[in-house]
């Protein structure tokens, strides 16, 4: 009998401000969840930010994800890439404005960095609007010997406001 594939815990940050941001945060789960060899653990509420880079543009919907992967790291960047590419994602313009957007932000507590893939991701423990929602789920993981509810009261939440919307189960 085959071994068993080895399961890691990564966390997924997702966000847009293009269209109907809910409804393209709830697809994108949906389909990530659909992807062979990954089981969404937990689910944080919504988050609206304000923008971040380019500032002129609408506000954003954030969101964070844990799941259980037997996927590779490249492997599960794929399965992302492939979910904002099915939901209109076009890559034009670095920090504007997009329908979605899916970030690998840990894997295992693995440190990765590899062309197209860096984790944890780099500016994770920097961003309010990532921390805030990975600190709903996890607030003891630590990245980089910090713990992420610690990081983000160093950054503060500024700017970022937690909506009270139902959020379907993981």
């Amino acid at each position: 009998m085959p071994p068993e594939p080895v399961k890691v815990e990564a966390a997924i940050g997702l966000g847009g401000n293009v269209g109907d941001k809910r409804a393209n945060i709830d697809r994108a789960v949906e389909r990530l969840a659909a992807v062979p060899g990954v089981r969404v653990v937990a689910r944080s509420g919504y988050y609206r930010t304000e923008p971040w880079g380019i500032t002129e543009q609408d506000w954003f919907l954030n969101a964070c994800l844990v799941v259980e992967t037997t996927l590779s790291p490249a492997d599960l960047l794929a399965a992302c890439l492939a979910v904002e590419t099915s939901l209109g994602r076009r890559r034009a313009e670095r920090w504007g404005p997009r329908i979605i957007d899916l970030d690998i932000l840990t894997f295992g507590g693995r440190t990765i960095d590899e062309p197209g893939l860096e984790v944890p991701h780099p500016r994770l423990m920097e961003r309010a609007f990532v921390l805030a929602p990975l600190a709903e789920l996890r607030p003891d993981l630590s990245v980089g010997g910090v713990r992420v509810a610690d990081a983000l009261a160093t950054v503060g939440a500024g700017g970022v406001e937690r909506l009270d919307w139902d959020v379907p189960p993981a």
